[in-house]
């Protein structure tokens, strides 16, 4: 087993998005993303970063007194070595969520973790990407996030909705408006005008924080 890491950040913050938005949440932010979502808040994390022992990540993930942890990036699961941290964290007691973009496999990811998958959207400019074996691999403790760019969008995610059939699949299917493309009254007018069984999302951080690195 591989017990390093290169991450960019460890920190302490309230969690943005997803079904566990506002709960208090200690972050491990890892190097590195083979995407370029037109979006993206935090090329900062393309590169650069530390190599950290799993020992030092436990060490400092234990001094925050936070059992809720969520492992990101960049793309996490482009370095080998994460989902040997996500058993170690499950094993120390953690209550783990991954959010990963949907481009590598969630095969080897431990299910006791809940596996946030964006599903990317043609507006992204990286749909092309969308590893589409991970659907069966989804279990009730997962999660489906779609970031909705325009009216196009929307409607592909609809279709994608449908075609996989993603709510009985998961807890919850996330729509959430691109920060910067669609206003976010839009999304939700569409999606109560469509009476759509998901969950709308505004990221809590942009709101708080903008897009400040470590919040």
């Amino acid at each position: 087993m591989l017990s390093q890491l290169r991450i960019t950040e460890i920190f302490h913050s309230l969690q943005g998005e997803a079904r566990s938005a506002g709960l208090p949440t200690v972050f491990v932010r890892l190097t590195g993303c083979p995407l370029r979502c037109q979006y993206c808040d935090t090329e900062y994390a393309f590169s650069g970063g530390a190599m950290m022992s799993f020992d030092s990540i436990l060490e400092s993930v234990g001094g925050f007194d936070c059992k809720t942890i969520c492992v990101t990036g960049g793309e996490p699961l482009a370095q080998v070595a994460c989902n040997d941290l996500l058993n170690v964290l499950c094993d120390a007691g953690f209550d783990v969520s991954l959010e990963t973009s949907g481009a590598m496999s969630i095969e080897d990811t431990p299910t006791t973790v809940s596996r946030v998958v964006d599903i990317k959207t043609p507006d992204s400019k990286e749909s092309h990407r969308n590893l589409w074996s991970n659907v069966a691999l989804l279990t009730p403790n997962d999660q489906v996030k779609f970031v909705i760019c325009s009216r196009e969008d929307y409607e592909w995610a609809r279709f994608k909705l449908d075609e996989y059939a993603l709510v009985s699949r998961v807890s919850d299917v996330l729509f959430s408006p691109s920060h910067h493309d669609i206003a976010a009254s839009d999304l939700a007018d569409w999606i109560v005008a469509d009476r759509l069984p998901v969950r709308f999302q505004m990221q809590l951080h942009k709101i708080l924080w903008n897009d400040e690195p470590g919040r």
